[in-house]
């Protein structure tokens, strides 16, 4: 009998790890994918990038605006409520047999909220996890409290959820999907990327990826300007992208609109399709900014990421970070030992990374078929603790 797998999709770095997923849960005889797409995907501004899902091939079962009108809290939080109204109705109307989520952002908590008053069991993938300097770790362990199923990324990950009196058998280390995408995919060679994203190709490019520190209420654009200065003491391409539409986004996106002006050989990207993304980060010389894929994806091509403030304060890492202060002279000492060919730079080109094999959808798609469905899934009890 055939299960239909609801998958919500809201940003562009998600939708790039959950594509192996999908791809699974397509190749699965005894699965069928429903995919809505939401929150930034719907956005001109940052890129339409359901645009690029509907390239991928995907059918778009809905589409669900929760797109907030302004960076501030408040217009956040009516989103997250236009979201779960949204979202329960499209549930509703699809039927599925389990959703599927990923990660930390408002649009997995919105669906997992309506799915649990519609009484459909919540998978989540990549609960456990830590980022100190926003509001992320609050929504992640609210939506693992939601989560009938935990899809983790590592061992570490797992250890966290058992802390969250969540039961053992519901816990499952399958790695995270975005290392499948860095091992299935074919990247373009630097002549082809430099040409494809008006690049030089005979310069070290740096790719800044930099979010505000929502729990903190830091000064994200105090942060950017202190990047930017950073960066104008080197001898290489910035190649910033912009940061995802939190609360205090506004700030860093003023600093990126002085770019041209200040670091004019640096070229900024609303957006990137995700596997252009990975291929920058194999070609790059460094990463600079808190974007956890500095921590995820970059080991695997043992890419230096400098990882400035405390966004990922506590988050698994490998030895390719760098964590500095949000202070001009900090982060470019750190671009320097970054860029050290004989260096740093060396010492990182093999690092390891924490998060997996490359077969994580092959897992998450496994389990979708073969949990039991019911009401003993749906049946959580509080304090159940890892061994139950």
């Amino acid at each position: 009998m055939t299960r239909r797998v609801a998958v919500v999709t809201g940003a562009r770095a998600e939708y790039g790890m959950l594509t192996p997923v999908l791809r699974a849960i397509e190749r699965g005889p005894t699965l069928e994918l429903a995919l809505i797409v939401t929150g930034l995907h719907l956005s001109r501004a940052l890129g339409h990038t359901v645009d690029e899902i509907e390239r991928d091939g995907f059918p778009i079962a809905a589409r669900v605006d929760m797109l907030p009108a302004s960076d501030q809290p408040l217009s956040a939080a009516t989103a997250l409520g236009r979201g779960v109204i949204g979202l329960a109705e499209v549930l509703e109307r699809e039927s599925p047999d389990l959703l599927l989520v990923l990660g930390d952002r408002p649009e997995p908590l919105a669906a997992a909220l309506a799915a649990t008053y519609l009484g459909v069991p919540v998978a989540h993938i990549h609960g456990g996890e830590i980022s100190g300097g926003s509001v992320d770790d609050h929504v992640r362990n609210a939506i693992t409290k939601l989560a009938h199923l935990h899809l983790v990324a590592s061992a570490g990950a797992a250890a966290r959820v058992f802390e969250l009196a969540e039961a053992k058998s519901r816990v499952h280390v399958v790695g995270s999907p975005s290392v499948d995408a860095m091992r299935a995919a074919h990247h373009p060679s630097r002549p082809a990327l430099a040409e494809r994203l008006g690049l030089d190709e005979a310069a070290r490019w740096i790719v800044v990826a930099h979010h505000p520190e929502t729990l903190a209420g830091e000064d994200g654009g105090r942060q950017m300007e202190a990047i930017v200065d950073a960066l104008a003491t080197t001898d290489t391409q910035p190649v910033i992208v912009y940061p995802n539409a939190d609360p205090g986004a506004a700030a860093i996106l003023a600093v990126i609109g002085e770019v041209p002006r200040r670091l004019p050989r640096a070229r900024v990207f609303p957006s990137l399709p995700f596997l252009d993304y990975l291929a920058l980060l194999r070609h790059a010389a460094a990463m600079v900014g808190n974007s956890s894929s500095g921590l995820r994806e970059a080991p695997s091509f043992g890419l230096p990421f400098v990882c400035v403030g405390d966004r990922q304060a506590g988050r698994e890492r490998g030895d390719n970070v760098l964590d500095v202060r949000a202070e001009r002279a900090a982060i470019a000492r750190a671009l320097d030992t970054a860029l050290d060919d004989a260096g740093f730079r060396h010492r990182v080109a093999h690092a390891s990374s924490p998060f997996g094999d490359g077969r994580a959808g092959e897992r998450v798609a496994g389990l979708l078929a073969s949990v039991e469905l019911g009401p003993r899934l749906l049946r959580k009890s509080l304090g159940a603790g890892p061994d139950s």
